[in-house]
């Protein structure tokens, strides 16, 4: 059985993507990692069973060049609904998807993802 996610997320700046989820999702950075080519992975924690692991995409591209552009397409679902509309700038307005409230946000980078009421 699965007990825990690790998300991987690939990016320009990875301090300024740490300090993003750090602030608006009050992650807790549980790992840091220096890396063969100089860079250094980030593992944050956002909830005990979910963490986003930042890597350089520089770093992706030359180890792993077939995931290099990737970016995954996530849903996240919390009982702060509003208080993370209201933290996140660049959130959208919200809308109703099967009845549920969501929104949609881009991380500094412009990766979008979604959240939703639950």
């Amino acid at each position: 059985m699965i007990n825990k996610v690790r998300i991987m997320i690939y990016g320009n700046n990875i301090e300024l993507l740490t300090e993003f989820w750090k602030f608006h999702f009050n992650a807790d950075v549980i790992e840091s990692n220096d890396l063969p080519d100089g860079t250094v992975n980030k593992v944050i924690s956002i909830s005990p069973n979910i963490e986003i692991s930042l890597f350089n995409k520089e770093f992706i591209k030359k180890y792993s060049p077939e995931v290099s552009d990737s970016v995954p397409s996530l849903m996240f679902s919390t009982n702060e609904f509003d208080e993370l509309h209201n933290r996140i700038k660049s959130a959208s307005d919200v809308m109703q998807i099967n009845g549920i409230p969501c929104f949609n946000f881009s991380d500094p980078e412009g990766n979008y993802f979604v959240v939703t009421k639950g």
